[in-house]
């Protein structure tokens, strides 16, 4: 105990400590740590952040993010209506009815009665040629066919002829048959008395039967004529018919070469002079109806399988439709002519270039977007859209169809009334949300 009581004095006060009584080990003392609340409150405060993060990530877009002015942006609402899908057109505009002036015959110009842009009436008189070698043959013809036509009247005259031949000779024989029929009943009575003899009776008989015999044949052969006759009269008729429509012809040749205007319009595209050889079938100009116009557009042939007759198209407020449409492709564009449904434009000329709208469909009920600088970005794949507190927009994919110069439409992604971002993303293309300030 004495030696228990030295150590317990070199111990100092402060270290806790147990000394068994007993004397076989010691054992220290454990205390309660000083300061349990402080790491407490630090293990609360550490849970807390690491929720406030998880929450963080969880609620906010994934990506970059990036704030931009309201001011810099243009933002627009998704809306209903009427889509129309139509094309932007250049039409130039061309007279709606054209007639061409070639020459029949050919020829040499002899005199010139108007100048290129006169307004002319039906019948007036533009220019005249000369051909002799035409009018030689003309003349040629004309001889030609006046001697034809007088060899079938001469033989319509012995047609003639022949027929009354057969019907003198038919008065003749009944004549003939007639007073032998009266002189053979006198020698009949006259026999029996002796007082004409036997043998004359008889040649007065055997002369009647000749006569009717005659009779018979001469019928049969007038009836065969006849016919012949009829045949032949018709075939010639249909023959001078004929000829006469040559002589006709011919003469209309000789007469084509003083060219006049077949209908009423404005001469154009006359360009010969005094002296100048003319080929059988050259152009030698136009008449146009006069203010009256149509349009005619080249179009790319992409269009092609969507392009009807019957569509309809604008300009400035006049109604157009598509009267025909030219199916032959040239460098990749085929041609289409518009027709003025109505009263048509007091401005407009020949060969001015106008502006035109083309309409293909329309669709009514379609969700629509305002076509603008975003689609060259995006491609119509996705947008930003403006959330409800208009403080962000956020990126989302959508599906955009048909586009025309004023709206897009939209296929799926975006409901009526939505905000979206139409200005350009060439700068939000790696960015997955805009904070919007003032």
């Amino acid at each position: 105990m004495k030696n228990l009581k030295e150590v317990e004095k070199h111990i100092p006060k402060s270290t806790p400590y147990t000394v068994d009584k007993s004397g076989i080990a010691m054992d220290r003392k454990i205390t309660p740590p000083k300061y349990p609340v402080q790491k407490i409150v630090f293990v609360i405060t550490f849970i807390c952040c690491i929720g406030f993060l998880i929450y963080t990530l969880i609620t906010s877009p994934s990506g970059k993010s990036l704030t931009v002015n309201n001011n810099e942006i243009i933002i627009s609402s998704v809306t209903k209506g009427v889509f129309e899908d139509f094309i932007p057109v250049r039409a130039r505009v061309i007279p709606a009815k054209t007639l061409y002036l070639d020459a029949i015959e050919g020829g040499r110009v002899e005199r010139i009665f108007v100048e290129d842009g006169a307004n002319l009436t039906t019948g007036d008189l533009i220019v005249e040629l000369s051909n002799p070698s035409l009018q030689i043959n003309v003349l040629g013809n004309e001889a030609r066919v006046a001697e034809q036509l007088n060899n079938m009247r001469t033989i319509e005259l012995n047609l003639e002829q022949n027929r009354l031949q057969h019907k003198r000779n038919l008065v003749d024989i009944h004549y003939q048959i007639k007073i032998l029929t009266r002189q053979l009943k006198r020698e009949h009575n006259l026999v029996s008395s002796g007082a004409v003899p036997q043998t004359k009776f008889e040649d007065t008989q055997d002369t009647l039967e000749w006569y009717q015999n005659r009779l018979d044949i001469t019928l049969e052969s007038q009836k065969s004529d006849h016919k012949m006759q009829q045949s032949q009269l018709t075939f010639l008729k249909e023959t001078s018919t004929r000829l006469e429509d040559n002589l006709a012809i011919s003469r209309q040749n000789l007469d084509n070469m003083n060219v006049k205007a077949p209908v009423a319009g404005k001469l154009s595209g006359f360009d010969v002079e005094v002296g100048q050889s003319i080929g059988a079938g050259q152009r030698l100009g136009q008449i146009d109806t006069p203010d009256d116009y149509k349009l005619a557009a080249n179009i790319d042939e992409f269009y092609l399988s969507r392009i009807d007759l019957g569509q309809h198209a604008k300009y400035k407020g006049y109604q157009l439709v598509i009267t025909k449409i030219y199916p032959q492709v040239q460098n990749s564009l085929f041609r289409v002519d518009f027709s003025f449904i109505g009263e048509q434009p007091k401005d407009i000329r020949r060969g001015q270039t106008l502006q035109t709208k083309l309409t293909l469909g329309d669709d009514d009920n379609t969700l629509l977007l305002p076509n603008e600088a975003f689609y060259q970005s995006s491609g119509g794949h996705w947008v930003f859209v403006v959330s409800a507190d208009k403080q962000q927009a956020v990126k989302r994919d959508v599906s955009l169809g048909r586009r025309n110069n004023q709206f897009i439409e939209v296929l799926s992604g975006l409901t009526e009334d939505e905000q979206v971002i139409t200005s350009g993303y060439s700068t939000y293309k790696e960015v997955e949300q805009l904070k919007l300030s003032q």
